[in-house]
């Protein structure tokens, strides 16, 4: 680095910060420019494209804020002649690897928004957490994006370095007097610029949701904000809720308990609001076994029944043989999220899925936890690393007494995410049989993971529905044929008559749209079989939180448990509801109304087409009754986890 001249200049000491402050902006303006004209009809259909550029401004200058006011700070006790040196290399630093850092999110954020539609969040931070299946999906699916993106950080990084390394001579030092009569008007405006408003509360992310189209709000700001507010939000995940408002603990269980399936019955410990007896509505001699095969990205979009591709031919021909669910919904979009709400029945919230948080990892209510009570083995089986998740962790913690993973199997076919769903299946098979020799009740939980990116499964199984084998179609097909020659071979065994089966998605594949809340991309198959169950259509709306209620009732296993779903075996005809969480934004379905919670804004009501899947947003104020109905069963689940009181009786 050049030595700095000690003399008047123009921006003296601040000079690597109003570099900062101008590259960041230009470097945040071609990026929304570009993504702009990516998305163009999208952003042209919400018809704010000037809003979109003159808030992305504002929103770009609150984050350059945050990484000006940080060295700011500490300007009058480094920005000196006896300590020039090192206040320019921390200057120099700290700009270069602010920009480096803004630049590669805004690389990594067009893949990002393929994938998920909407720019990096709170997953891009989660997956992290897993760096050898994450990598394995990237240089397995998405090789040239990644070296594409790794390349153009990389000389983003150089030219930066060598523009700001020639630049940076021109930094002067200026006399202490000065420094101090100028510090507090530049610590005031970069305060004024982070708040960004004279309102009570400081801008936030939540200010520049401008239309109804969620991937448009999300382009106004830049990734680089939307990744460190979902760090943010993780530290306030115990009271996640509350960012739709606040409601008192006392109504939000009487509104939760005054709904019809729930109101009859007592709640008899005051430390465990939610916990009853669930009587079965099928009594029987002896409790059937459980399996539940929970299917990866299995969404209503690859059945054709329900409105999809026709790729899954073998779920289409199982589902004459039982309960077939015709409006089931997840309650999310990742797969820790669909494994709360079927193994826990418990209901979204904006925080992490509770598989992941810490105050869920003992004594929480799972279907192992509850059955485990009643004498029932209980496994779990995967074919990848059961760690991923923090699936192992949960699972453990809470009732599940065996895991099986890649590591006690030895597969044909391994993938970037484990082994195959046929390797997967075998291996659940053996154990299926090992169980029943046992001669105790069981319940397995079986997780599939073919279908996932970058969609890898063994040659010559399937007749490709995509000329390109790696697609979503082909993967989605390998993995119904895998399923459906399980479901043959378990109808062989002896315990098929004394098994109840369960097949459900997690949740769709990709979720995105120019809706809010793409509910159509929360539309799942669901289908009980197996055992004594006569076919039947479900045709009210139902949520995945549903199923545990109902799995206890099928079973003839009265017990105590915190569930709030409904018993689909006592009542599957009177309207139902569904409870979707996206990023943020929370949506209460009821009949065809639909009620949209969101951060810091008032609730939007709605009217969801279950014919053709759509959400058409209202002008009108939402309807009060909903809103607060929306907003108890929200607040519900972060209440029960802050005060870790979802489990069973002490």
């Amino acid at each position: 680095m050049q030595p700095y001249a000690y003399g008047w200049g123009r921006l003296g000491p601040y000079f690597n910060l109003f570099f900062l402050l101008f590259f960041g902006l230009l470097i945040l303006s071609i990026s929304r420019v570009a993504l702009v004209f990516w998305q163009r009809d999208r952003v042209r259909a919400t018809g704010m494209i000037s809003e979109i550029f003159v808030q992305g401004i504002r929103a770009d200058l609150i984050l350059l804020g945050y990484f000006i006011i940080i060295p700011l700070a500490l300007a009058p006790f480094l920005a000196r002649r006896h300590t020039a040196q090192l206040w320019a290399k921390l200057t120099f630093w700290w700009t270069t690897g602010a920009l480096v850092f803004v630049g590669f999110l805004e690389l990594a954020s067009p893949q990002f928004i393929l994938q998920y539609d909407v720019r990096p969040n709170r997953l891009f931070i989660e997956y992290l957490s897993y760096p050898a299946e994450v990598f394995g999906t990237l240089w397995n699916g998405y090789r040239a994006v990644l070296l594409t993106t790794v390349t153009g950080t990389l000389m983003l990084a150089w030219a930066l370095h060598s523009v700001l390394i020639r630049l940076s001579t021109r930094m002067t030092i200026w006399p202490t007097k000065k420094l101090l009569l100028t510090w507090p008007v530049l610590m005031l405006l970069v305060l004024m610029q982070i708040r960004s408003t004279t309102a009570h509360r400081p801008a936030n992310t939540a200010l520049f949701a401008l239309s109804g189209d969620a991937l448009v709000n999300s382009l106004v700001i830049n990734s680089a904000w939307s990744v460190l507010d979902a760090i943010s939000s993780l530290r306030k995940e115990a009271n996640s809720s509350e960012i739709y408002g606040k409601m008192a603990r006392a109504e939000i269980l009487a509104e939760v308990a005054a709904a019809p399936w729930l109101r009859d019955y007592r709640y008899p410990i005051t430390e465990r609001p939610t916990l009853h007896h669930q009587q079965a509505a099928i009594t029987r001699d002896r409790p059937l076994n459980l399996v539940i095969v929970l299917e990866e990205s299995l969404g209503a979009t690859f059945v054709q029944s329900l409105g999809g591709l026709p790729v899954t031919p073998e779920l289409e021909k199982l589902k004459h043989e039982g309960w077939w669910f015709e409006q089931l919904y997840a309650t999310g979009t990742r797969s820790v999220r669909g494994i709360e709400a079927v193994v826990a029945g418990y209901p979204p919230t904006p925080a992490r899925s509770v598989v992941k948080l810490s105050l869920a990892q003992n004594n929480f209510y799972t279907l192992a936890l509850g059955l485990g009570k009643q004498g029932y083995q209980t496994e779990f089986v995967y074919g990848g690393e059961a760690h991923f998740d923090n699936m192992r962790s949960f699972f453990t913690g809470n009732g599940f007494q065996n895991v099986v993973d890649r590591q006690s199997m030895q597969p044909r076919f391994v993938g970037s995410w484990g082994a195959s769903d046929e390797d997967l299946f075998d291996k659940a098979l053996q154990r299926l049989h090992h169980l029943h020799a046992e001669k105790k009740p069981f319940f397995s939980l079986i997780f599939t993971s073919s279908n996932h990116e970058p969609f890898e499964f063994p040659d010559g199984k399937i007749a490709l529905h995509d000329p390109a084998k790696q697609s979503v179609n082909n993967a989605v097909k390998y993995a119904d044929y895998a399923l459906g020659k399980f479901i043959r071979a378990a109808k062989q065994q002896d315990y098929w008559r004394d098994t109840v089966f369960l097949i459900v998605a997690d949740h769709d594949n990709r979720v995105y749209g120019d809706s809010l809340i793409p509910i159509k991309k929360f539309h799942i198959p669901g289908l009980i079989l197996g055992a004594d169950i006569k076919p039947r259509r479900i045709s009210t709306m139902a949520s995945q939180i549903d199923l545990g209620p109902t799995l206890l009732s099928l079973l003839g296993v009265s017990s105590q448990h915190p569930m709030i779903g409904r018993d689909l075996v006592r009542d599957s005809t009177s309207p139902g509801r569904a409870m979707l969480q996206f990023n943020n934004y929370f949506a209460w379905l009821e009949g065809s109304s639909a009620t949209i919670l969101r951060p810091g804004q008032a609730p939007l009501p709605g009217r969801y087409h279950a014919g053709t899947r759509q959400l058409t947003l209202d002008s009108t104020a939402a309807d009060e009754r909903l809103v607060k109905r929306a907003m108890a069963h929200v607040m519900l689940p972060s209440l029960l986890y802050r005060e870790q009181q979802y489990g069973l009786a002490k």
